[in-house]
């Protein structure tokens, strides 16, 4: 648990996470500690990005208007 809350937290503080929580084989320990962890952070801004058609295949594809 002290490890898992350790690694969320950072990504949590680098704003790669969105939202925080558990998995199968979580226990309500992992979740206490990770709730510890993120507490103080506040939450990541969304990026506003302009309105545009994005495509996903082998290479993403923008086109903005």
């Amino acid at each position: 648990p002290h490890e898992t809350a350790h690694f969320i937290e950072e990504w949590a503080a680098s704003g790669l996470v969105n939202i925080v929580g558990g998995c199968c084989g979580t226990t309500p320990d992992h979740i206490k500690h990770v709730a510890e962890e993120v507490a103080p952070l506040k939450p990541r801004e969304i990026p506003e990005r302009p309105v545009a058609m994005r495509l996903s295949g082998l290479e993403p594809f923008e086109l903005v208007a």
